[in-house]
């Protein structure tokens, strides 16, 4: 047995949730990309600005003691830390001969003025620029402002320092609590597509085990149809398929008990005249011999006959080409007139080539035309005829026997119906299968068969196939059909007797 695979509600549910997933994370990490950007650059703005304070502030301020410019850029510092406060999460401290002096009041981060390396580093910096900085708290930007005071010799800095990590801290919890939420809503979303899932996918379900229900001898399960959404109509169109199943199946019962009711006759008939062979004399030999040939080739009639019908299934039973009307009618007709002594009559023809299977249509003519010649005399006439109409190929047999009863026009193109009688008044020849193919060959060229009243008198059997690829061979166009669908002569008409 196979292991069945994952199934379809898990893969749904599996989706909605990957999608789902990609939805939350996307912003929250496009969110907190941008917040650090954003951050990043509001502390190197805050940085600049404080760099550009430090100068106005030199150029501006006097010494609070002596009233006196500054002389030295240790007091110039001091006084300047005194003044304007650090941002929050902002530090700044001086630095004179590399050694650390004062700096901003108010609680810092961390205590890196204490720390030997970074006073180090910001000693020895020699520009200006903004750079990174490892700290104990996190990522520090800074930058370092020397200043100069004419007459002082020492080298005096300002270090402006921001601890990034620390202002990050809420936008990282803000991240945090987006992901919990994105969490628990991943968790709700799953259980209600899966209860979602599972309920959009019960119709399926239910078809599935409808079709492990059926076989062969049961064909009776349906689906019940409810609302009219797509699951609906997926319903309603397995029921419609069970329908033409049952009735594949019926028919297929029904073909096979007419076939071996009708193959049984014949064998039954021969063995019992084989079992009287032996008894009879020489004259009864030759009588049962002829006996027994006649109804093998009977025999032979109905195979030949029953695989025509299994074939015309087939995609192969067609070889479609481009065939002349005129000739296909006048060559069936010199064919048909071996059949019997009858009045054979070529009633029009359309000067046009389609495309059609030309052996099978003439097969289909033939088969109309031995059904004519059983329900006809020596004296009446027999017409075949071909006419293009509305981009429709028309052909027929007609004849002037006694016609076909409006009751048995659709079933006598059912396999093995016979209706009416032969003009000896016996049952007809056969065993119902002609009309049968002659219906099959046409629908094999998405055509029909019908029969009908000849305007006459007797029965017409047409054949009305698709005109497909018309080529004109004469000077004629379509015929405008009256009532009765004889069409007026705008067409070539022949009529031949039969020689």
């Amino acid at each position: 047995m196979l292991r069945r695979s994952t199934s379809a509600r898990s893969r749904i549910v599996g989706w909605m949730l990957l999608l789902l997933s990609a939805a939350l994370a996307v912003p929250t990490v496009g969110i907190t990309i941008v917040w650090q950007a954003e951050l990043d650059r509001q502390v190197d703005a805050q940085l600049l600005s404080e760099a550009g304070k430090l100068r106005a502030f030199a150029r501006t301020s006097r010494d609070p003691y002596t009233g006196e410019r500054f002389t030295s850029g240790a007091t110039l510092l001091t006084a300047f830390m005194a003044v304007h406060r650090p941002e929050h999460n902002a530090a700044f401290f001086s630095l004179v001969d590399g050694r650390a002096d004062r700096r901003s009041p108010g609680p810092a981060p961390a205590r890196l003025d204490r720390d030997p390396a970074v006073v180090a580093l910001m000693a020895r910096t020699t520009d200006t620029r903004i750079r990174w900085l490892d700290s104990p708290v996190g990522k520090v930007r800074y930058g370092v402002v020397p200043v100069q005071i004419a007459g002082d010799n020492t080298d005096t800095r300002l270090v402006l320092l921001s601890f990034r990590d620390r202002e990050l801290r809420q936008e990282r919890h803000m991240a945090r609590l987006l992901l919990a939420s994105g969490c628990l809503a991943l968790v709700v979303a799953g259980l209600a597509s899966w209860l979602v899932a599972g309920r959009v996918l019960a119709p399926i379900r239910l078809v599935r085990q409808t079709a492990e229900q059926i076989s062969e001898t049961d064909l009776t399960q349906r689906l019940p149809v409810r609302g009219s959404d797509d699951v609906a109509a997926l319903a309603e169109t397995f029921n419609h398929m069970l329908d033409r199943l049952s009735g594949a199946f019926t028919a297929q019962r029904q073909f096979l008990d007419e076939v071996a009711h009708e193959l049984r006759t014949p064998i039954t008939v021969l063995r019992g005249h084989l079992e009287l062979m032996d008894q009879a004399p020489d004259s009864r030999h030759r009588q049962t011999r002829a006996l027994l040939f006649d109804e093998l080739d009977r025999m032979r009639r109905i195979v030949d006959d029953l695989l025509l019908l299994a074939r015309a299934e087939r995609p192969d039973f067609l070889t479609l080409g481009q065939t002349s009307l005129t000739d296909l009618v006048v060559d069936a007709t010199a064919k048909a007139q071996a059949l019997g002594p009858r009045r054979w009559t070529v009633a029009e023809v359309a000067d046009v080539s389609v495309h059609l299977d030309e052996q099978r249509v003439t097969q289909a003519l033939m088969q109309l035309a031995a059904n004519a010649v059983s329900h006809t005399g020596e004296g009446d006439t027999i017409e075949l005829g071909s006419r293009l109409w509305r981009g429709r190929v028309l052909l027929w047999v007609a004849d002037t026997g006694p016609g076909v009863a409006p009751e048995d026009r659709e079933q006598i193109f059912q396999s093995f119906y016979q209706g009416g009688t032969a003009v000896t008044g016996r049952p007809t020849a056969g065993i119902g299968l002609g009309l049968a193919l002659v219906r099959e060959i046409a629908q094999a060229h998405d055509g029909s068969a019908r029969a009908e009243d000849a305007p006459g008198g007797g029965a017409r059997f047409v054949i009305d196939l698709p005109a497909l690829h018309p080529t004109t061979e004469g000077p004629h166009g379509e015929q405008d059909p009256d009532s009765r669908g004889r069409g007026k002569n705008r067409c070539l008409r022949r009529k031949r007797p039969a020689p």
